[in-house]
């Protein structure tokens, strides 16, 4: 596989990462998603 795809790959699944660990001890609930929106930023960022 191309080295420039793998970065990608890989920043990919970092973001992914991330991104659950904003909910890693909490129930993910949409309306509450909506409402935060720092959290909603970050996410949208990631």
């Amino acid at each position: 596989m191309d080295n420039d795809i793998k970065t990608l790959l890989f920043d990919i699944l970092q973001s992914i990462n991330e991104v659950e660990s904003y909910y890693a001890n909490k129930p993910r609930i949409f309306e509450e998603y909506v409402a935060d929106v720092k959290t909603k930023r970050a996410v949208e960022r990631n």
